[in-house]
């Protein structure tokens, strides 16, 4: 008996090792507070950084209630709840999945998207303690991740979208003059072994560049050099394609890109949405030149700094 007790105290205590682990991995910290990307839109707000969506609902109890503080306060509280996914539900389908297209899209395009958007926005949780106020009304925050489940229903059209390889056309001669013969141009010096990279943080400053799910950085003769053609699937659904900050430093030291970065300046956007990045071609063949650095990019290691 004494020997199981124990055996019960070490697993209970291996759990808890566990799981302020899995914590630790989460920790917010990653990107300072101050650094972090966060687009305040209407009632509520898209962390880019951390990684979720936010609402907030206001509403008092009904007149019936009046004089009853206990049922009007639970009252209050759910119609606050109710109001504040409502407001989730808009801010969720504005969400910008590239520099084209927004979750609404997708949800209008298919009855199945949209339920299965509306579905996770009804499992939102509630932030914190409701906010009584004077007038006996109250303000709920509610909050829902912005990759994982979110990221699995609409990543798969989003992956849909691979460009296709552009293959340069053949030389046309003249009429009644033949196709000239390509000469082979003589051999280059060997060249030095290309640096390989961990990961590749964008500084998007200055360029009015805007967060999306799905970015894309192409070079100066509109070549992609990161997108969705990529990356693997399940390192986006989790973690997003990209991360964003508001701060360089905090970009260039965040674990998501590990111990080397590439870092390159945006010249550029492009796209209605501008969350499609142009970088100078001479930095775009500093990343191609190592096909180990394909692997960072499948990883999805890649940070993007905005205003």
């Amino acid at each position: 008996m004494k020997s199981r007790r124990m055996v019960c105290i070490s697993v209970m205590i291996g759990m808890i090792f566990l799981l302020s682990g899995l914590g630790f991995c989460e920790d917010k910290g990653a990107t300072p507070e101050g650094a972090q990307m966060v687009e305040q839109i209407g009632q509520g707000k898209i962390n880019w950084s951390i990684g979720y969506i936010e609402a907030k609902g206001i509403a008092g109890p009904p007149d019936s209630l009046i004089g009853k503080p206990g049922r009007a306060r639970a009252a209050a509280i759910r119609a606050a709840e109710i109001i504040a996914k409502r407001n989730l539900l808009e801010i969720t389908k504005g969400v910008r999945l590239d520099s084209t297209t927004v979750v609404r899209d997708f949800a209008i395009e298919s009855d199945v998207i949209n339920a299965q958007v509306s579905g996770l926005v009804q499992g939102a949780v509630t932030v914190g303690e409701p906010d009584y106020m004077s007038d006996g009304s109250v303000e709920v925050v509610v909050r829902m991740p912005l990759f994982g489940d979110l990221s699995r229903v609409v990543m798969p059209k989003i992956l849909e979208r691979k460009p296709e390889a552009v293959t340069p056309p053949a030389p046309v001669a003249p009429p009644g003059q033949p196709v000239p013969a390509q000469v082979a141009p003589p051999p280059a010096p060997a060249a030095p072994a290309p640096e390989v990279y961990t990961g590749l943080v964008v500084d998007a400053r200055g360029i009015q560049a805007r967060p999306a799910m799905s970015p894309r950085i192409i070079d100066e003769n509109g070549k992609e050099v990161y997108g969705a053609m990529n990356v693997e699937r399940e390192y986006a659904v989790q973690q997003g394609m990209s991360g964003y900050a508001r701060d360089l430093t905090a970009a260039q030291s965040n674990p998501r890109v590990t111990n080397n970065p590439i870092s390159v300046k945006g010249l550029k956007t492009t796209g209605p949405g501008r969350s499609d990045i142009i970088i100078a071609t001479a930095n775009a063949d500093r990343i191609r030149a190592a096909s180990d650095n394909l692997t960072f990019m499948k990883k999805c290691r890649v940070m993007i700094v905005l205003d």
